[in-house]
């Protein structure tokens, strides 16, 4: 069996699935930066392969994981390293790893479409260094071809949440008034499900919603989540005279709740980026409204298939979003099954740990 090498930064909890696969796939050795915030961590305990932290420093956006230059002198066969140009173990770590010829991957995000002059000559330099380059997404994959990096060298494995587990839960799932029990009415149901921070740009949704209703469109919206906006978010609902329509959820680690949630709304709306959330709404079959400007996107806004799974409106303007979310509801009112079954298939094929598995096995066993 192989011996691979896995150095990441911290083990974030979404990602148990796919890490627990490449455990299985091969001998490996998972070291991870240590946690410099409060986040959720994967049970380690749930790898068979020897897992250690490593003393990470941080300067401003700039990292270095103490240790991770030594792993270079045992005998792995491959290794998969943090993709983090703002990291200088990185980059110390390819340049021995080119000199001694070790087969390193980089798992990165590659090119955002927003990048400096400066920035696009180190990411250049950068990119040259790796054997493979593991990307979540084809629109930074496009642009790296434009930029001169070969494609024979980019995977895209895209990104996963817990997709057994969310599968289970979706068979179990059918329609239910659970908004129509809480707000009283059959308006349609717009979901959001996500932190309350200014990232995303609630506060549009909320603009909308105003003159949405001045216009004697009413809708529906519930909010799942938590974070510092929350009591800002509420005022501003209740000065625009839309309070009664907004259903601040809060937050909810029962996946089985969110999954019936999402599954009984008609249409997620994320004004600003999307990230992890499309993969979320769209395995309980609720497509994804966000806005256009994809240098500034997650790269899961690729989950959304204009007119099929989603939809974009122009970035910053709440007279777009509002126009996007008559547009959407009213053109799909009568096909919520077809959509829902589209967003299941965008998923199923796409987004699943074991679709990433599949990719990183045609990178690392090529040779």
């Amino acid at each position: 069996m192989m011996k691979l090498c896995f150095i990441s930064n911290t083990a974030s909890h979404y990602r148990a699935s796919i890490f627990k696969l490449i455990d299985d796939s091969y001998e490996t050795s998972f070291f991870f930066s240590e946690p410099f915030e409060q986040m959720k961590l994967i049970d380690y305990n749930i790898l068979k392969g020897p897992v250690k932290e490593l003393k990470t420093w941080h300067w401003h956006n700039f990292s270095y994981q103490h240790g991770a230059l030594r792993l270079l002198k045992k005998k792995y066969d491959s290794f998969i390293a943090l993709g983090d140009v703002r990291s200088i173990s990185t980059w110390l770590f390819l340049i021995k790893a080119k000199m001694l010829r070790k087969p390193v991957y980089v798992w990165t995000h590659g090119w955002y479409g927003k990048e400096s002059g400066a920035e696009v000559y180190v990411k250049k330099l950068f990119y040259r260094l790796p054997k493979g380059i593991l990307l979540y997404g084809n629109y930074a994959k496009e642009l790296m071809i434009k930029e001169g990096v070969s494609s024979s060298k980019l995977y895209v494995l895209h990104n996963s949440l817990n997709y057994t587990k969310q599968l289970a839960l979706r068979k179990e799932l059918s329609p239910k008034s659970v908004y129509q029990d809480h707000f009283g009415n059959k308006n349609q149901t717009l979901i959001l499900i996500c932190r309350l921070n200014p990232r995303k740009r609630i506060d549009m949704l909320i603009e909308a919603l105003s003159s949405l209703k001045a216009k004697g469109l009413l809708y529906n919206v519930v909010i799942v989540g938590d974070g510092n906006e929350k009591e800002k978010l509420q005022l501003q609902a209740k000065q625009c005279g839309v309070d009664n329509q907004i259903w601040f959820y809060g937050a909810c680690y029962d996946e089985k709740k969110n999954a019936e949630l999402i599954y009984n709304a008609d249409l997620c709306v994320t004004p600003g980026d999307v990230g992890l959330t499309a993969i979320h709404v769209m395995m309980f079959g609720v497509p994804v409204l966000t806005h256009d400007n994809f240098p500034h996107q997650g790269p899961e806004f690729e989950t959304i298939h204009e007119g099929l799974t989603g939809a974009f409106f122009k970035s910053g303007s709440v007279e777009s979003l509002s126009d996007a979310i008559v547009s959407w509801l009213t053109t799909h009112e009568n096909n919520r099954e077809s959509i829902r079954q589209a967003c299941f298939q965008e998923i199923d094929t796409q987004w699943t740990p074991d679709f990433q598995m599949q990719v990183i096995k045609s990178a690392i066993e090529q040779n």
